[in-house]
């Protein structure tokens, strides 16, 4: 993934300005956090005093810069990558496929599926299958990209009963993680995905079922499934303290029925 830090072609002390200016630290707070000086640290952003290894990677760690971009901010310095970027199907990450495999295979019939850092889907359960069902072929094909199938007009776009809500949050989701990791392809994915037109309301899709009125205590997905509305409360988890970038960019989204409704379908779906 080309990041602004591993093209700025400049270096570490302008990055670490920047990564510093972005999450609105000053040179006092980010010393104090650091165990170092406001005048050492004006001097690294400076180029006037080269950061040791350590130093860099301290100043990453409270800068909460993301794991591939560290790398960058050490060759920026001088230094090698610390941190390997392991293709997920290299037998050195077979447990960890194995553990994921287990984990959304244990949350059916549930939908829960994993992404990388662009939401291309590297893994998904039959939950999220039987969502997808009808979606036009090509949103299918690899790489599968959840947020393409989400808000592509031929993909969940037409059948998502919330759609402005859900798009907005997801939308907003993205914008954060650019902030994030300042990544150029993923600000492309957003331009994108934020371009499809919005489908207008369906005017026979008629009323919401007078069901009982469900406190949600987060914005849910509201989706058409053969003819009944499927509510979901999306949650999302990532690794701790990874020392792999592959590892760093993986994340894994669950979706919980958000009423007895819902959960009690996806139960007669699996029995």
């Amino acid at each position: 993934m080309t990041t602004h830090a591993s093209t700025a072609g400049q270096g570490v002390g302008p990055l670490l300005r920047a990564w510093r200016e972005q999450r609105r630290v000053s040179q006092l707070e980010l010393a104090l956090r650091a165990d170092s000086s406001a005048r050492h640290i004006s001097f690294v952003e400076t180029g006037r005093s080269r950061p040791s290894e350590e130093m860099v990677l301290r100043l990453a760690e409270h800068l909460d810069v993301p794991v591939r971009e560290r790398n960058a901010l050490l060759l920026a310095a001088g230094y090698a990558p610390r941190y390997p970027e392991t293709p997920l199907d290299d037998p050195a990450l077979g447990a960890l496929r194995e553990g994921i495999e287990r984990l959304i295979g244990g949350y059916e019939p549930y939908p829960a599926l994993v992404v990388d850092a662009l939401y291309d889907v590297v893994a998904a359960n039959r939950g999220i299958m039987t969502l997808v069902d009808g979606v036009s072929p090509s949103l299918l094909e690899p790489p599968l990209n959840a947020m393409r199938l989400a808000l592509h007009p031929r993909g969940l776009a037409p059948r998502i009963r919330n759609l402005r809500a859900w798009r907005g949050h997801l939308l907003e989701q993205m914008e954060r993680q650019i902030a994030l990791h300042r990544s150029g392809p993923l600000r492309e994915l957003y331009e994108e995905v934020a371009a499809y037109p919005v489908p207008e309301e369906n005017p026979e899709a008629g009323p919401e079922e007078a069901a009982e009125p469900v406190p949600y205590f987060a914005l849910p997905l509201r989706i058409e499934h053969e003819g009944r509305t499927l509510s979901f409360i999306s949650s999302i988890s990532t690794f701790n303290t990874p020392m792999d970038v592959t590892v760093a960019e993986l994340a894994i989204e669950t979706l919980l029925p958000a009423d007895p409704a819902t959960a009690k379908y996806l139960q007669s779906l699996m029995s």
